[in-house]
């Protein structure tokens, strides 16, 4: 019995969960702590205390031990505890464009993905459906889920709701945005960002350590023009406080969109000379990794006939 059937037939991972619903009623689940009862009103991060989705389908512009062959199976969740000026996601991230779920549904979901041949389910942004999402995985591995788990974050996660995720949990696919608060504050108006996910992805690290090939902490890093990450001092942290042996893809897809098309420093692509000095730098660390050779314009997705007319319905 592997070990994520065994957490949901002793009723682990209820233990896990069932206390955080009633939490949601002065809500502290992600980094914000807004203390809303979200049973009765949204958070910050735009959810009430249902499950809410944008779409989930094959996705195959992961990295490439996450899209395998058949592609990653993506779910995206609405909702966002940060408010990213420059969101690419804006729609479902920030105005809550999506499809409202029960836990047994968003189940259904995963279970075909996994019908469909997707090599994992990649949960994208689901930090402020813990709850949620913990019993939704549980009604998934009751019913035969056997897929990797992958965690999709921006870091900006508590670690008390990570730590519940450990043993569910097989591949961190985490963001360093900023390696300063202010940066933060002013691009994705959040106060604290590098002082809570330097901790989140500590915590992440001590749960899978360096990604193996099939279970592990894979880190990003999106190439901002004019250095507002700080990118070498983000290289380092990873390096010295994780380990050398962790993959960063330094991703290229940056778009000045929304509130970033005016602003001084990230109204503009990056320079090619911008992206060369991050992977250079993280050559002279020897960090192994993916880099893009050019920007994204179009990522390919494939639908899954069964959920695209699962969540049609439920639009109508």
């Amino acid at each position: 019995m592997n070990e994520k059937l065994l957490l949901a037939k002793t009723g682990e991972i209820y233990k896990r969960y069932h206390p955080l619903y009633e939490q949601m009623t002065s809500c502290s689940i992600c980094p914000r702590k807004c203390g809303i009862n979200r049973y009765k009103y949204k958070g910050v991060c735009g959810a009430n205390y249902r499950i809410r989705i944008a779409n989930a389908l094959l996705h195959f512009g992961e990295e490439p031990p996450i899209v395998g062959n058949s592609g990653s199976g993506v779910i995206f969740f609405s909702g966002c505890p940060m408010k990213c000026i420059y969101c690419q996601n804006m729609g479902f991230s920030q105005k809550g464009i999506g499809v409202e779920l029960t836990e047994k549904e968003l189940a259904f979901v995963m279970l075909e993905l996994q019908r469909a041949g997707a090599e994992n389910i990649n949960l994208v942004t689901a930090s402020h459906y813990t709850p949620q999402v913990l019993e939704s995985l549980e009604k998934a591995i009751l019913k035969g889920l056997s897929l990797p788990i992958v965690w999709n974050t921006s870091s900006y996660e508590n670690v008390e709701m990570l730590k519940l995720l450990d043993g569910i949990v097989d591949i961190y696919l985490a963001d360093i945005r900023y390696v300063e608060d202010d940066a933060g504050l002013k691009y994705s108006k959040v106060p604290d960002y590098w002082t809570v996910a330097k901790n989140a992805l500590k915590e992440m690290y001590s749960q899978v350590g360096a990604f193996d090939g099939k279970k592990g902490l894979i880190m990003r890093i999106l190439v901002f023009p004019s250095n507002i990450t700080n990118h070498k001092k983000a290289l380092d942290f990873i390096v010295t406080e994780l380990s050398p042996e962790v993959p960063v893809s330094i991703m290229r897809q940056y778009m000045p969109v929304f509130g970033a098309k005016n602003d001084p420093l990230i109204g503009r692509k990056v320079m090619d000379r911008e992206y060369k000095e991050i992977v250079d730098y993280a050559e002279k660390l020897g960090i192994n990794g993916w880099i893009q050779l050019d920007e994204k314009q179009v990522v390919p997705t494939k639908s899954v006939k069964t959920i695209y007319q699962f969540l049609r319905r439920k639009v109508k």
